[in-house]
């Protein structure tokens, strides 16, 4: 091969905010410079600690809950340091402070600053002592037995808003050190480190012999290829799995799936088997630990299948393709029993990766609600698995027509409920509580996937990459961002999805959105001489979001992907590895790929030129009709690839200010009217009645028309200047009491001999996998018709944000299958922290009715072990 004129100074992107160069990144000040393929500098530094603010916003927590002030009202302090100490007034639990002394503009909080913060306790030990309890300023009890410790939440590192998780973070737990009911702690803001503000230099010292060469004239983009492989090595462990990052060890399900789909499959494919090995028990996918106990408030292990498929596409392995069919086989036929939703023929869970409540979802969403919701990206992974299940059934010689229904179904259903015409791409999911309404946010991942695997049509695949809103620094995982949630899915860019929405623009053969993407992508890698796992996406920084950490393995896997899915254009099929190339002009180039393993064969594949057509496709000099690269060659191989030099459709995309929504108003009713406070900036509101737009008016007040008997849920939405909506209020139902029927646990069996409180009537009962696993009780319905079926529960089996005890059970109306009713933790410990189950629709006749509540083979949760909770009373609601 020829090599070209070097394009080291070759200008690849110019963003206004950076510019990607063939051998360096620059980006203001700061420089990334590759000094060879296996050398880069970069003299990169965070300017986190440069424009720390004085003022500091903060509240207390009880128990790791928002339970202190309502939200958005926090305290406030402003402050000056003597000696690098500060310390707050003495606040008391629930009472507002705030500075007044005004906060300079240019004038910065110091490094390393020591600040006390003072609180106190004691009108909420008085109400643990006088009533047992302590009631919020929402009307929420904190039982004195559940009260596990108080903890402060604020915008200033090592402060953070994410509430769920303060029982867990280093440095937020309060103590009273005397007794006294005054409760202290001394953090450090603007916290210096010198490790994170040196210059850096990467040296190529990991052995990547083993793995495909890669060269070109671009210097740039091979020092990162090189730089990922020795990633790769790093991340690899001595029991022949992957880790999930530096930070991160052990394997994840999401995490593994979709960094095999990325890359590693191609050049790891027994590792990649390995991995997947990890995370199957009993015969079934894992749900990594997760919101509200895991499973099924998170669905998307089923990422597995779309990672199994391409290791068989790879290997062209029979018995892994059988091993893997009968492991996805049997997942799918609990999540369908389990999750899905016959209606909307969506699947119910959190969305995929999207896994921490508070960055993705509102405040008033607990794990009941989460599970409630239909995800896009949840949604086209479930498509793709049951694609993927008829494609190996079918090579099995196993049925596939149900698994083709099923796809054709989930399909039908995010197009009919999530896509948007007037927006040009899907909204992020649907939520609410027995009717669902859409937030029309837009979600990167679920985006890009839904043009990748097919869930878009041809001309909605080229609106999604040419309308899906991307900032200056990349694709934010969603858009606009949430209120007073700091960076990280919220505020944040993930690698991965950076190189997901490179792949579906490539696919689109749209060159600006693609440039745009491959500059991003490239920028962070270069100056942070690491695949981190996210950033911050208004300045680009990593540092700023909740986690993060080097050699994240779906971002080395992201990296590694812009040259086998993009520039060469790998596409795994069981019958050879298909050829698309997609070049941009400003890439066009003569690279080489050596030593690529595939199967019995090695291949060295080069290509030249640029465009997205294949002009020649040449197999160890003969010409091959078509770009496909047989899957039965042996030996070493010479594979030629000359593109058109083809111009791009001159298509848009749409690069746009980094937006924030309002914030999401909390209503209530007054008689006859719905009212709420008003929301700065809205210049409307929405009102919805039963998951449809009711009206939209400008004042913070609705009239209800009468009559307010039927059963109704009622959300409002703010929308700004922009035309975006807020996340809607918590659903508000409203239905007369004779439409009531309450059946009390205790009247069922004989209640349980716990301590608890909180709960209605007599008692409650213990639910187990010994206790009580098969309930009947009789309903006399006033009347035949539709009813909500609901059980008021508790489960202190784990935290909110975390572990694998959700509790599920089945509830059957004589011997028909109603529907699964979910339980999720709600706090470890917090057996007195009651909440209601998701609603069932269920018909039932006049008279008497004969109604279970079993636990059965599908109701076993990830931990296997543990799935208990304690029920209060079985609710009906008579719509």
């Amino acid at each position: 091969m020829e090599p070209l004129q070097s394009s080291s100074e070759r200008e690849l992107y110019e963003s206004g905010a950076f510019t990607v160069f063939g051998n360096r990144v620059k980006q203001g000040l700061y420089e990334a410079v590759a000094l060879s393929p296996t050398s880069m500098v970069s003299n990169y530094q965070s300017p986190a600690n440069d424009r720390h603010s004085r003022g500091i916003s903060f509240k207390f927590s009880l128990n790791g809950k928002d339970n202190e002030l309502p939200v958005g009202i926090n305290h406030f302090v402003v402050l000056y340091p003597e000696r690098g100490k500060a310390e707050s007034p003495l606040i008391t639990f629930g009472q507002t402070y705030t500075d007044t002394k005004p906060v300079p503009k240019d004038d910065f909080l110091e490094p390393n600053t020591a600040f006390r913060i003072r609180l106190d306790m004691r009108p909420v030990l008085q109400q643990f002592e006088d009533h047992g309890f302590y009631t919020d300023y929402a009307g929420n009890r904190v039982y004195r037995q559940d009260f596990s410790g108080v903890y402060v939440a604020g915008d200033a590192e090592p402060l953070s808003w994410d509430f769920e998780n303060l029982p867990a973070r280093e440095g937020a737990q309060l103590t009273d050190h005397d007794g006294n009911g005054i409760y202290e702690i001394t953090i450090i803001l603007n916290q210096y480190n010198p490790a994170d503000f040196t210059a850096n230099h990467w040296e190529l010292e990991e052995d990547i012999s083993k793995y495909p060469q890669f060269s070109s004239n671009l210097p740039l983009i091979d020092a990162l290829y090189n730089l990922s492989l020795e990633e790769i090595n790093l991340d690899t462990e001595s029991d022949g799995t992957f880790r999930t990052g530096k930070e991160w060890e052990g394997v994840w399900t999401r995490d593994i799936s979709y960094s095999i789909v990325l890359a590693l499959a191609a050049i790891e494919p027994e590792i990649s088997r390995n991995s997947l090995m990890a995370k199957v028990r009993d015969g079934r996918i894992i749900q990594d630990t997760g919101t509200g106990g895991s499973w099924p408030v998170s669905t998307d292990r089923t990422t597995w299948a779309l990672a199994a498929w391409e290791v068989y596409a790879v290997t062209g392995d029979e018995g892994w393709l059988r091993e893997s069919y009968e492991i996805i086989r049997k997942t799918v036929e609990e999540d369908l029993l389990v999750a899905s939703n016959g209606q909307t023929g969506l699947f119910k869970g959190e969305s995929s990766f999207l896994d921490w409540r508070i960055q993705s979802y509102p405040r008033w969403m607990g794990p009941v609600a989460i599970y409630i919701s239909e995800s896009l990206g949840t949604n086209v992974v479930h498509f793709e698995t049951y694609q993927i299940l008829a494609r190996m059934g079918q090579r099995l010689g196993e049925p596939t027509e149900r698994w083709q229904h099923l796809a054709q179904r989930i399909k039908q259903g995010i197009n009919e409920r999530l896509w948007q015409p007037e927006r040009g791409f899907y909204g992020q999911f649907l939520y609410g509580n027995a009717h669902l309404v859409q937030s029309p946010r837009a979600e990167a991942l679920g985006e890009a996937l839904s043009v990748l695997y097919g869930v878009a049509d041809q001309q909605q695949s080229a609106s999604i990459v040419s309308r899906m809103p991307l900032t200056k620094f990349g694709a934010t995982s969603i858009y606009p961002q949430i209120p007073d949630v700091p960076p990280y899915h919220n505020q944040g860019i993930w690698p991965f999805v950076q190189a997901y929405w490179n792949w579906a623009a490539a696919a689109l053969k749209n060159e600006p959105a693609l440039l745009h993407g491959l500059g991003a992508l490239y920028r962070a890698t270069a100056l942070f001489l690491t695949n981190k796992e996210n950033l911050v996406a208004n300045s680009g920084d990593y540092k700023g979001t909740e986690i993060n950490s080097d050699r994240q393995l779906w971002s080395v896997a992201g990296t590694l992907a812009m040259v086998y899915r993009i520039f060469y254009g790998m596409h795994f099929e069981p019958e050879g590895i298909r050829l698309n190339p997609v070049v941009p002009q400003a890439y066009a180039d003569s690279r080489r790929l050596s030593n690529f393993r595939y199967r019995n064969a090695v291949l060295t594949l080069e290509i030249s030129g640029w465009g997205t057509q294949v002009a020649e496709v040449l197999l160890d000099g003969e010409r091959l009709q078509e770009a496909l690269i047989p899957a039965n060659l042996q030996g070493e191989h010479q594979v030629e690839i000359r593109l058109a030099n083809n111009s791009f459709e001159n298509q848009a995309f749409s690069l746009v200010a980094n937006h924030t929504s309002l914030a999401t108003p909390e209503v209530q009713v007054n008689q006859q009217s719905l009212e709420w406070e008003p929301v700065e900036g809205a210049v409307a509101y929405q009102v919805w009645c039963n998951g449809a737009l009711l009206q939209e008016v400008s004042s913070n007040r609705f009239e209800l028309q009468a009559p307010l008997d039927v059963y109704a849920e009622y959300m409002v939405a703010a929308v700004d200047a922009a035309g975006w909506p807020s996340f809607h209020s918590e659903p508000l139902s409203l239905v007369s009491h004779d439409r009531l029927l309450i059946i009390e646990a205790e009247q069922i069996v004989t209640p349980a001999d716990l301590s608890y409180e909180g709960y209605n009537g007599k008692g409650f009962i213990e639910l187990s996998k010994t206790a009580n696993t098969y309930l009947s009780f009789n309903v006399e319905a006033p009347a035949a018709g539709e009813y909500l079926v609901d059980v008021h529960f508790s489960n202190g089996s784990g935290p909110v944000n975390t572990d694998n005890k959700a509790a599920i059970r089945s509830l059957y109306v004589e011997d028909t299958y109603a529907g699964p009713l979910v339980m999720p933790q709600l706090g470890k410990e917090e057996w007195s922290n009651w909440a209601f189950s998701n609603p069932l629709g269920v018909r039932l006749r006049q008279g008497s009715n004969q109604l279970h509540i079993r636990f059965m083979p599908w109701n076993e949760n990830m931990n296997g072990a543990v799935n208990r909770a304690m029920l209060d009373f079985v609710r009906l609601i008579r719509l």
